[in-house]
């Protein structure tokens, strides 16, 4: 707009008015987007949920081994960890829906949860997805005492009128989770559960739904790789770290993953040095006194090591500036 020329030519004149148009649109997205977001929550009473010495394995593979937690109101946490350590497990046993070794779950009596999971959608009949959300309710409360329909909700979500009536068997695999995510936020609950809430959502749900949670006033336990949305979402981290190991760290994904790597970076500080002391071990069969030599680091590997803490600073800003972009 600042480079059109300043005599109002038919071209630049329709330029003009069109970008007026997109912009009267977004402002209007805008607003309609903090309309949804005044929730008005069920109350939280004062205990919430308490695992309490929690054990958990299958077979062989400890998942959680003596995990203790209070939780409190309006807290917000993330659940990190590699594939397969236990992260999805972890939510079932806090909901209940399935059973540790050993240990105890106790739910606050005010407590409703809503949980997003990653099992998807569910349904038995193929009903239409506006009959689908009326089910759960009409209307959703808001925080100034008025309410919007179903029909406004699910438009809140980038549910078209069109769309709205379409059977759930023929909405897309992206839709079904929008769906399902609508219907849980419905239930107006006031301690969210969320496992892997990004995967296949598009733009506008995205930022829908971060607009929700970040006004949302209770308890929030999110599994999640995406780093933007989590740095947003929560304040501090619980890392499963395998061997049923799980570290309460006070801070958000991208501190957790500096710490992580500095203190990756000082263990194998420490590897290379305890490898360049000789070590007075005595090989068994050999003549008493004998020493066997230590292991020197080779050439390559000592030139590999220092090459890696010049080059670390260098990928840790390109890092930051590809999370900045």
């Amino acid at each position: 707009m600042r480079k059109q020329p300043k005599a109002r030519t038919t071209k630049s004149k329709s330029r003009q008015d069109a970008f007026v148009d997109i912009q009267d649109r977004v402002s209007k997205q805008k607003d309609d987007t903090e309309v949804s977001l005044q929730v008005k929550m069920t109350r939280l009473g004062g205990k919430v949920l308490e695992m309490k010495k929690v054990y958990k394995s299958y077979g062989d593979k400890p998942i959680l081994s003596g995990f203790d937690y209070t939780f409190k109101r309006g807290e917000r946490i993330g659940i990190v960890g590699k594939n397969g350590v236990g992260k999805s497990t972890f939510l079932k046993i806090a909901l209940q829906q399935e059973i540790p070794d050993s240990g105890k779950i106790n739910h606050g009596e005010t407590v409703v949860f809503g949980n997003f999971n990653q099992e998807g959608l569910q349904y038995k009949e193929d009903k239409r997805a506006i009959e689908y959300v009326k089910d759960f309710a009409e209307f959703f409360p808001l925080a100034d005492g008025s309410k919007i329909s179903a029909t406004q909700f699910m438009e809140k979500f980038g549910f078209s009128a069109e769309q709205q009536y379409t059977p759930l068997s023929k909405l897309s695999g992206g839709e079904k989770r929008r769906l399902h995510l609508l219907s849980i936020l419905f239930l107006n609950p006031n301690f969210l559960i969320l496992d892997e809430p990004t995967n296949d959502l598009d733009l506008q749900t995205l930022r829908t739904l971060e607009e929700f949670l970040l006004d949302f006033p209770g308890c929030i336990l999110i599994v999640s790789h995406d780093r933007y949305f989590m740095d947003r979402m929560v304040e501090h981290l619980f890392a499963f770290e395998g061997e049923g190991v799980i570290r309460d760290f006070p801070g958000n994904y991208t501190q957790y993953r500096n710490w992580k790597d500095k203190d990756d970076l000082a263990d194998s500080r420490q590897e290379v040095i305890n490898n360049k002391q000789p070590k007075d071990n005595v090989q068994s069969g050999t003549s008493k006194g004998q020493v066997i030599p230590a292991k020197k680091v080779s050439f390559k590997e000592k030139h590999e090591f220092e090459t890696i803490e010049k080059e670390l600073p260098l990928f840790q800003n390109e890092k930051k500036m590809l999370e900045e972009k």
